[in-house]
């Protein structure tokens, strides 16, 4: 380089008229219009245009030459646009160059590197460095550092001390999939990819540290989606001698500044709990999106006596019928578009969906069924009006509410039935265990670390379907976008969690020795949560895929088009590990 930057191309503003500046960037657009030729710079702030003059021949045969995304400085002087750019930041000015110094040449990009271009996710990520150069990029991960700067800020000054947990760790069951790292000095045994700081962190509350925090990786090898990722980020905390309400309260002022300070939202305090039978049985989901109402109804009791055997079947215990009035929405809807959403329900077990549409004709598919009696119950139940859609479902609890549930959100979403910006709810009192059919047994529906409510311990041998927790979920916009408990820190209650979750002493002892013996030596009550960051991120971004607030993100398929990870590991690496691949595998890879 032969100059020193002295402003970045998003900052020059009409105030900077007559100054002489040097920027340097990357070659954006080039117009050549003989006598003058005219290009744009950019960095990571933005765009400024540059013009050359014919008479300054040097600079001219130059630029002529110039290629996009060739790195540039340049010299100039900085003058007022005679046609000004109102979509430029730096729209009002233009550098007349004096000098310019090609840094390095480029081969034609394969991607167009613009905000609305229409390349494919692969394509895009395997050119990630070209694709990081579009504003909208810059844009999310500036965002990102920033978030991150103010979420440290605020641990710092609540007295939070940031600790780094190891990465190679012991497995983890009782979670998902764990990504393993065979040891070479320990040959046949594994480290484990934390899942999460969990155990660890509850050993610093042992160890006296009294609150904690850490933005942390961690992994889980498990089916990706839209705001899921193979490797993703955690704010992770834990506090000592505190309850639920405490986590509560220092998280609440956590989300109340980032909400300050990175939207025009004015979060009222505090954010509303709503038990989790409540959300089961109104939303149909543990993470309710409440921008908008059309909560689910159970209608049971009106069609336990019809002649409709595929509803009143659905009404012992167990079993429900349950509906959703959406208003207004009986014209939007035809019979094909019905048929689409009766589809859409069989993706969650149901193995149908009927319909009414209301008026001055009722038209529905039961109207054979409706007799006046269970449509005047219908009509006071669900609030009917002319013009409303009734949609019915009858099956097991679990997938009527589940499938009403991803309905409701599929119905809103489709038709902007939004009335609120965000929305935010803590959702709390989740149950401790729920039966697992394939394990014919209990899992945990958090963790087993999990503290259950007082007055439901007595119920851990008897009724474990009935133990509540004292954990909790912040859920923002239908998302959850963190969740925490008060731990268990009593190794005998520890045990009978382990025990209930039909895990033998042998099994507990090689999973959590370590972690039943730190819990002896005299355990403060403790309590946290984590964040999924980049779910957090997603929020603030306004942008529904996780990829978009991450730097270097993985495929659907869990792979780096970039770097080609994974990739096969030659056999001298394997043999030092003690690894011998399964012959249908070598096939595979061939």
């Amino acid at each position: 380089m032969e100059f020193k930057r002295s402003h970045m191309c998003g900052e020059l503003r009409s105030e900077n008229i007559g100054e002489e500046v040097v920027l340097m960037g990357w070659v954006a657009k080039k117009r050549n219009l003989g006598s003058l030729v005219f290009f744009d710079l950019r960095d990571k702030t933005g765009i400024t245009q540059i013009v050359v003059r014919e008479e300054d021949k040097e600079n001219h045969d130059l630029a002529s030459h110039l290629g996009q995304e060739y790195v540039v400085e340049i010299k100039g002087s900085v003058r007022e646009r005679e046609s000004k750019n109102p979509d430029m930041a730096t729209g009002d000015i233009e550098i007349v160059a004096e000098k310019i110094n090609i840094l390095d040449k480029a081969n034609t990009p394969p991607i167009y590197i613009k905000d609305d271009d229409d390349v494919a996710e692969n394509l895009k990520l395997k050119y990630r460095y070209l694709d990081m150069r579009k504003a909208s990029v810059q844009k999310n991960l500036k965002l990102r550092s920033d978030i991150v700067r103010t979420i440290r800020e605020y641990m710092y000054n609540n007295d939070f001390t940031e600790v780094e947990t190891p990465f190679l760790t012991k497995p983890t069951p009782e979670g998902a999939r764990d990504y393993l790292v065979p040891s070479r000095i320990n040959q046949g045994e594994f480290y484990a990819l934390p899942q999460s700081p969990q155990l660890l962190k509850q050993i610093l509350m042992i160890g006296s540290l009294d609150r904690y925090f850490q933005v942390v990786k961690c992994f889980r090898d498990e089916d990706l989606r839209a705001n899921r990722q193979p490797e993703f980020t955690q704010l992770d905390m834990e506090l000592s001698f505190a309850n639920q309400d405490d986590v509560i309260a220092v998280n609440e002022g956590l989300i109340k500044e980032l909400f300050d300070k990175y939207t025009d939202y004015d979060l009222t305090l505090p954010i509303p709990r709503m038990d989790y039978s409540e959300a089961m049985e109104s939303y149909g989901s543990d993470k309710p999106d409440l921008r908008f109402g059309y909560k689910i109804k159970n209608i049971s009791e009106i069609w336990k006596d019809s002649e409709f055997k595929v509803f009143a079947n659905n009404t012992s215990e167990g079993k429900s019928v349950r509906a959703i009035n959406f208003k207004n929405l009986a014209d939007k809807y035809s019979r094909k578009q019905l048929d689409k959403l009766t589809d859409f329900v069989k993706h969650y077990g149901l193995g149908g969906l009927s319909y009414i549409k209301y008026g001055e004709e009722v038209n529905s598919s039961i109207s054979k069924f409706l007799t006046d009696d269970i449509l005047n119950n219908m009509i006071e139940k669900l609030e009917i009006e002319n013009n409303d859609l009734i949609l019915i479902a009858a099956d097991k609890d679990k997938k009527v509410l589940e499938g009403l549930g991803a309905l409701r959100n599929k119905v809103a979403k489709d038709n902007d039935l939004y009335e609120k910006e965000y929305a935010l709810t803590w959702v709390v009192n989740f149950p401790m265990f729920e039966y697992n059919e394939e394990e014919d047994r209990y899992v945990s529906q958090h963790h087993p670390f999990t503290m259950p409510n007082e007055d439901d311990i007595h119920l851990l041998k008897t009724h474990p379907e009935q133990v509540r927790t004292q954990a909790y979920d912040i859920v923002i916009n239908g998302d959850e976008m963190g969740g925490g408990s008060v731990r268990i820190n009593n190794s005998e209650l520890q045990k009978d969690i382990f025990e209930a979750l039909n895990l033998t002493e042998e099994d507990i002892k090689n999973k959590f020795g370590f972690f039943i013996e730190a819990l002896s030596y005299g355990t403060p009550p403790h309590a946290g949560l984590a964040y999924g960051l980049d779910r957090l991120l997603m929020l603030f971004a306004k942008t529904d895929n996780i990829k978009d607030v991450i730097a270097f993100p993985k495929t659907q398929s869990a792979t780096c088009p970039l770097t080609e990870a994974p990739t096969i590991v030659d056999t001298k690496a394997l043999d030092e590990l003690g690894i011998n691949l399964r012959s249908d595998i070598n096939d595979n890879n061939d």
